[in-house]
């Protein structure tokens, strides 16, 4: 149960604060360098996928080795090294790839993978601490 409401802290606290992020963005940020090919509305079952899986590696390669660690510095450098790895990958990909992708687009989104991270990363492993490690 407690891997469960450690996870569960970890996606809400993404999820929300991502939608955050992209609502005030997408218009800013993205769109002015994307235009048409972003999409008018998200595929949902890819979003829901990406929401579902990247907190389960948050919780695996950041949270839960800083809850044995006992350190909360470890959650949120963990969890910003993999935002950045992650988001990285992504964006310089994409521009690689993409015509229009640009490197503000990719230094934006990156930094902002990175701290979107450390901060769900650092919530979970808060949760984490508070529950105990007893059903671990």
């Amino acid at each position: 149960m407690n891997f469960f409401i450690t996870y569960l802290s970890i996606a809400v606290t993404f999820i929300t604060i991502d939608m955050v992020w992209l609502k005030s963005m997408a218009e800013r940020l993205y769109r002015p360098v994307l235009g048409d090919l972003l999409r008018p509305e998200p595929n949902l079952i890819a979003a829901s996928l990406f929401y579902v899986l990247y907190p389960l590696g948050l919780l695996g390669f950041a949270v839960l080795p800083a809850h044995e660690e006992g350190s909360l510095l470890r959650a949120f450098t963990s969890g910003m090294m993999f935002g950045c790895f992650t988001y990285a990958t992504y964006d310089l990909t994409n521009q690689a790839t993409l015509r229009n992708w640009s490197t503000t687009l990719t230094l934006a989104d990156i930094c902002w993978g990175s701290l979107l991270a450390a901060v769900s990363a650092g919530l979970g492993y808060l949760v984490a601490e508070r529950m105990g490690s007893s059903t671990w």
